[in-house]
C-alpha cells in the first residue's frame, strides 16, 4: 500500500518513520512561530497527500511534546479524509504554563494511516437491548 506525498514548500520533510514498527508518521513543521499559554495555532508542514483506498489518517499528538511542554493536538485525532488533495496543516494548543516555540523542522505531530468502513444507514425506532443500557459518563466507577 502507498501513500503519495507532494512537498508544496522548499522546507517541508516528507513524513517518515522514526523505528521500522511505528505506526505513526511523524510531521514537521515549515513554520517558525510562538504559542503562548492557553493559545492554539495551526502549524503548516508543507505537504499534501493521496491516501490509497478506502483509508483516513489520523493526525495524532506526539508524547513527548505532550509530557515535557503539555503541547498536543487540538482535536485530536485530527481526520483527513481520503479525498483532500490540500495541505496537511496541524493545531496545536499549549496547555502549559510557558511559552513555546515551533521551529522549521521540528516534529509537531505523527499520522497514523487507518482503515474506513463505510455503513448503510438505518434508521429504527428502537434499538436492540445491552446489559449496559444507556449507562454512561462515569457509569463504570471512579478512578481513585
Amino acid at each position: 500500500m502507498k501513500l503519495k506525498i507532494r512537498q508544496l514548500h522548499e522546507s517541508a520533510i516528507i513524513p517518515k518513520y522514526a523505528h521500522e514498527s511505528d505506526a505513526g508518521l511523524d510531521l514537521f513543521s515549515i513554520d517558525e512561530l510562538e504559542i503562548i499559554p492557553g493559545e492554539s495555532k495551526l502549524i503548516h508542514t508543507g505537504i499534501s497527500i493521496e491516501l490509497p483506498p478506502k483509508t483516513e489518517a489520523q493526525i495524532r499528538p506526539r508524547s513527548g511534546l505532550a509530557l515535557k511542554n503539555q503541547i498536543t493536538v487540538l482535536n485530536a485525532p485530527g481526520t483527513i479524509d481520503e479525498g483532500y488533495r490540500g495541505e496537511i496543516g496541524v493545531i496545536l494548543i499549549n496547555h502549559g504554563n510557558t511559552y513555546f516555540q515551533v521551529t522549521k523542522g521540528m516534529k509537531i505531530a505523527q499520522m497514523v494511516i487507518a482503515p474506513v468502513i463505510r455503513v448503510e444507514i438505518e434508521e429504527v425506532k428502537m434499538l436492540s437491548s445491552s446489559s449496559r443500557g444507556d449507562n454512561g459518563f462515569g457509569s463504570t466507577g471512579i478512578w481513585q
